[in-house]
């Protein structure tokens, strides 16, 4: 079962930039997306119904902000929009798939905004995310968690850290806030098998830093330690164009 999770920074931009003919080439079981930008009125029906997936959308209150969305091939047995709090839920950030063997989180996590003036609203949406995934763990349920967690973890997750310290994204609550994350009993799937530097996901449009590699590595798929026996690979794939983010995946038995 391959997993993809993907940053498309407007669903309707990168549609125009070949987005089904990569969908359809790379036929992922599940693709969970982040900032779509849309509401599903918005959409034409190969966006909406693409051969051989159910798409399940949830968005922002905003127009052309935020909003997530889940493209899978097995239909799931419910999915639920938002973690149930009225401030989060109005920006459409969360999708929540449950499949019977296990739960899927796709989220767009907040930004903490220009000058970190949205640093708080970040922090208390990891608290109520944490919350709402706890409450699962704790019965034995198997999570996966997948997105734009829009925090670098470690000095390795970005090119440039010192730099960056006092920047949303690698400030050091952002940073322990992952770190109490994984201490609760969920495994950074790509550092289960990577441990070096110099992988990112997002590079930054404006200084044109995807073609001098410098970058972060903020999109996350994340599971509980009673699915890592199932757990095979997990990959960036960074030559993936047609956003400032790349998608990034898993692959379970």
């Amino acid at each position: 079962m391959r997993l993809l999770s993907f940053n498309v920074n407007g669903i309707r931009a990168i549609e125009k930039k070949g987005f089904l003919d990569w969908l359809e080439k790379e036929s992922p079981d599940i693709l969970g997306l982040q900032e779509t930008k849309a509401h599903p009125e918005q959409l034409n029906e190969k966006i909406l119904k693409p051969d051989g997936y159910q798409s399940f959308w949830s968005a922002a209150e905003k127009k052309g902000y935020s909003g997530v969305a889940l493209y899978t091939k097995t239909k799931p047995k419910s999915v639920e929009e938002g973690l149930g709090v009225k401030e989060f839920d109005s920006e459409g950030r969360t999708l929540i798939a449950d499949y019977g063997d296990f739960i899927l989180f796709n989220i767009y996590y907040p930004n903490g905004g220009a000058g970190n003036q949205r640093v708080p609203f970040k922090m208390k949406f990891y608290e109520a995310f944490l919350k709402k995934a706890e409450s699962l763990r704790k019965k034995g349920k198997a999570l996966i968690i997948c997105g734009d967690v829009n925090t670098a973890h470690t000095e390795i997750d970005l090119a440039r850290p010192q730099e960056n310290e006092k920047n949303t994204g690698f400030l050091p609550e952002e940073r322990a806030w992952v770190s109490k994350f994984i201490h609760c009993g969920y495994v950074d799937t790509f550092r289960h098998f990577v441990k070096g530097a110099g992988h990112y996901s997002w590079w930054d449009y404006k200084t044109g830093a995807r073609v001098r590699d410098v970058g972060w590595r903020i999109d996350y798929f994340f599971v509980t330690k009673n699915l890592l026996p199932r757990l095979q690979k997990a990959f960036i794939l960074k030559d993936v164009q047609g956003s400032d983010h790349c998608p990034v995946g898993i692959e379970l038995k």
